[in-house]
């Protein structure tokens, strides 16, 4: 897929003074509760609502959507509200009923990203539609499968494309529910430029208090919009009820969030500046993140030398492990003096972790 400007069309056509928003509950549920939700959207920033139709569940037993019944209710709310609507389709029948009733937004979930087989049929099944179609990032960071799929969507002669950051599962538990891994997305940006990138906080966070600072970073990094799951009873809801906001705070969120225009060379260099600084802001997260996960790994070391009586510091295998550093950092640009400096600093702290777990 070339990097074309046709892919922003469907955006830049929208003119929009603000970033993209599509919200909407993470499940349809019943068709007062989706009319109701929609009508506190009305007359927001919203531009697209959403609700999960057919809803893939990790686990069988828990509520997996209502089904094509739900696409009469997103109709009825275009109608009474003029929302645009949008639902996520996994499968040839999902686009066919989608398509048959209007939907005017689909996007492809990341469980179905990560199958070129369910991705094709879908893109068979859409082939030449002038809908727009997003793609969530697939559950593992994985970049060329992401891009996959949109290149066997933009082969089926779909030009109306976007993508979705949702974050990726990861074993290791964080405070996110899905680990946004920043980078891949910085990167995929770089690569093309032109392709909208929607974020998902919802996802992301699976907490409702932290979808505001996701955002913002979002936007810090030049991201074209977001996706919010919105109910009004999210406590209550029939699915994710822990990262849903309400359509109140939805509005106070927007009105919160720092949006950065570029209107002319001083806003533009600011705008680079303040994009720079947050991607910097993703790497120190990721590096505080490491090192106290390193410092656990001295932990159990520390545990293991008072078992057997050993002392703290091993040099020899210091010494190897600084001489295999400096070496490492020189690869990466890194001066001498500076790796030193750092992993002393680190190797002071995992001594002083060990000797706490020894003298407890």
């Amino acid at each position: 897929m070339e990097n074309k400007k046709e892919l922003r069309g469907w955006l830049d056509a929208m003119e929009l003074p603000h970033p993209l928003v599509i919200a909407g509950p993470c499940s349809a549920e019943t068709e007062e509760q989706v009319l109701k939700i929609a009508h506190d959207l009305k007359d927001t920033d919203v531009n697209y609502y959403r609700a999960g139709i057919w809803k893939p569940r990790t686990r069988p037993g828990n509520f997996e959507g209502v089904g094509a019944l739900g696409l009469k209710w997103l109709q009825k709310v275009k109608k009474e509200t003029g929302l645009k609507t949008a639902t996520e389709v996994a499968n040839r029948n999902h686009v066919e009923l989608a398509l048959e009733h209007d939907i005017d937004l689909l996007w492809i979930g990341a469980r179905s990203t990560v199958s070129p087989f369910i991705v094709q049929d879908i893109a068979d099944a859409l082939r030449g539609t002038d809908k727009i179609v997003l793609v969530k990032n697939p559950v593992n960071p994985d970049l060329p499968l992401w891009l996959g799929a949109i290149e066997r969507l933009y082969a089926s002669n779909i030009k109306n494309l976007g993508v979705i950051h949702r974050g990726f599962s990861t074993y290791e538990k964080t405070k996110y529910r899905n680990n946004p891994e920043w980078q891949l997305a910085i990167e995929l940006q770089t690569k093309f430029p032109d392709l909208p990138l929607i974020n998902d906080p919802s996802h992301i966070t699976g907490k409702r208090d932290m979808i505001f600072d996701v955002s913002q970073t979002a936007l810090d990094l030049n991201f074209d919009g977001l996706m919010i799951e919105t109910h009004f009873d999210p406590d209550n809801a029939w699915s994710d009820a822990a990262q849903q906001v309400t359509p109140k705070a939805l509005v106070q969120i927007m009105k919160d969030l720092k949006v950065r225009k570029e209107t002319d060379p001083e806003a533009e260099y600011s705008n680079q500046l303040n994009n720079l600084r947050a991607q910097i802001d993703v790497l120190d997260n990721q590096l505080i993140d490491l090192l106290g996960r390193r410092m656990k790994v001295s932990d159990g070391i520390g545990q293991l030398k008072k078992q057997k009586n050993v002392a703290v510091l091993q040099t020899k295998r210091w010494n190897e492990i600084l001489g295999k550093m400096v070496l490492e950092g020189e690869d990466k640009g890194l001066s001498e003096e500076f790796i030193l400096k750092m992993f002393k600093a680190i190797h002071q702290e995992s001594i002083n972790h060990q000797e706490k777990v020894i003298n407890k």
